[in-house]
């Protein structure tokens, strides 16, 4: 029983792998891998895009901070000027935050940099790929193409296309049927010629074609009657004839 099954499955696999290779259109398939490769190249764009619009955020913010900068050592050097060394203290402190926000910032734009120049640099390399990848898509295309038509053309020309052995066997079948028909209709004359079958078309009854034929065998008979009587006289008279000219 299982060898049976797993010969039913094989079977099916076999068939089902036969129909998807007579569904498998080449040309489309190279279309949606190309389709594909199009979106890959879009998300790294959008890839591209997103670092820099994050680096350009990261370059206003050390902007922000670089004022803060300059204001708050303006600041400390006024409540100094004012005798105020704790304000000056505080605003000096908060200064040396903002510089370690701003080495923090600087340390990020130049990872962001790196990593936009190397996705720039993906996206470039993938671009060409793709535009390689569509040459030979639309070559492949194109000579598929041309030898699908040869295919056709020689199985229309040799007649082993699917289409050609139809149209075959419909002729086969149509001289067979042309055969059988003239046939039955030579057999059919035959036997209403012969009387075996009634003419449906004749107005002659069974009667009627009965005594037409005894009439005529009467006629024959005495037809022959009539040649032997014939053939008998003329036998002395030729006999009567040799006798004189002797």
């Amino acid at each position: 029983m299982a060898g049976l099954l797993s010969r039913a499955i094989t079977i099916l696999k076999t068939k089902f792998s036969k129909a998807l290779d007579r569904a498998e259109d080449p040309g489309e398939t190279l279309d949606y891998s190309y389709e594909k490769q199009l979106e890959l190249l879009q998300n790294v764009k959008r890839g591209v895009a997103d670092v820099a619009t994050a680096k350009q955020r990261l370059k206003l913010q050390t902007a922000q901070l670089e004022q803060n900068l300059v204001k708050l050592d303006t600041q400390a050097r006024q409540a100094l000027a004012q005798g105020r060394e704790d304000l000056a203290r505080l605003a000096l402190e908060r200064k040396s935050g903002v510089q370690q926000q701003l080495q923090s910032l600087d340390t990020q734009l130049e990872g962001l940099e790196g990593q936009q120049a190397k996705l720039v640099s993906n996206e470039r390399q993938l671009a060409a790929k793709i535009e390689g990848f569509r040459t030979q898509k639309e070559t492949i295309k194109a000579q598929y193409s041309a030898a699908e038509a040869t295919v056709r053309i020689s199985e229309a020309a040799t007649g082993i296309g699917r289409e050609m052995s139809d149209t075959g066997l419909a002729l086969r079948r149509a001289k067979e049927k042309t055969e059988e028909m003239t046939a039955r209709a030579a057999a059919m004359d035959e036997l209403v010629q012969s009387g075996a079958l009634e003419d449906l078309t004749s107005t002659d009854t069974q009667l009627d074609r009965e005594l037409a034929q005894l009439s005529s065998q009467t006629q024959v008979e005495q037809e022959l009657a009539q040649l032997k009587a014939e053939v008998g006289a003329g036998e002395p008279r030729k006999e009567l004839e040799e006798k004189s000219e002797l």
